[in-house]
């Protein structure tokens, strides 16, 4: 499982946050998504990696701003795991 932390700018609000993880949802293939508007991040879990160009393209299109994206090795182990480091 990969863990994919995405920065994102522009978000600011919880609407904001179900905005991008749907687009997220609809447009890649992944297990978990979850975005936070304070951290500016949306974290994805998945089972395959994800190019950061198809990331870019993807926030992009849903109006906000890709800043950025890094991975590391992950085990789900529920939503609020997945902000915490």
């Amino acid at each position: 499982m990969i863990r994919i932390t995405v920065q994102v700018d522009g978000m600011m609000c919880g609407m904001c946050e179900a905005h991008v993880n749907d687009a997220v949802r609809k447009s890649l293939t992944v297990k978990k998504v979850a975005s936070n508007h304070k951290k500016k991040e949306t974290v994805i879990l998945t089972e395959q990696d994800i190019p950061d160009s198809r990331l870019e393209s993807v926030i992009t299109e849903s109006g906000y701003t890709f800043l950025g994206a890094t991975r590391e090795e992950a085990r789900p182990r529920g939503l609020k795991a997945l902000f915490k480091r």
